[in-house]
């Protein structure tokens, strides 16, 4: 069980906390074992605004993994595709159970001082 801190634009993020976005879509898969992401909303907001746990993890043809997730991807087609240009393998995390912070959190209450480009674990 390990949980990782995720650096997401603001308006991602916002999806996301609203369970308008149930998929979060990363180029790299993250190492086994983590069951729970941390949102980190970068510039401008750059805080920690939420979490969420993971369902699943979902690897594939970028082809693939869009006919899963569009129902709920959050984005748009364009966007996905956009992403994973010449790109082979794409990775979705499958989100449940998602908790909007009351109170946003700051990075160094993770002992973190800077924004990690992609994501960071935390234990």
């Amino acid at each position: 069980m390990s949980t990782m801190l995720l650096s997401i634009k603001p308006k991602y993020a916002n999806v996301i906390l609203q369970g308008k976005k149930e998929y979060e879509f990363r180029k790299k898969r993250c190492r086994d074992g983590v069951t729970k992401i941390v949102f980190y909303s970068s510039s401008p907001q750059k805080q920690v605004v939420g979490e969420a746990e993971i369902k699943e993890i979902i690897e594939g043809s970028p082809t693939k993994i869009w006919e899963i997730a569009k129902h709920a991807a959050g984005i748009t087609r364009k966007a996905f595709y956009d992403y994973y240009r010449g790109r082979h393998t794409a990775v979705a995390y499958k989100l449940k159970n998602v908790v909007v912070y009351e109170e946003p959190k700051e990075l160094s209450d993770y002992g973190i001082s800077h924004a990690p480009q992609s994501y960071v674990y935390l234990d």
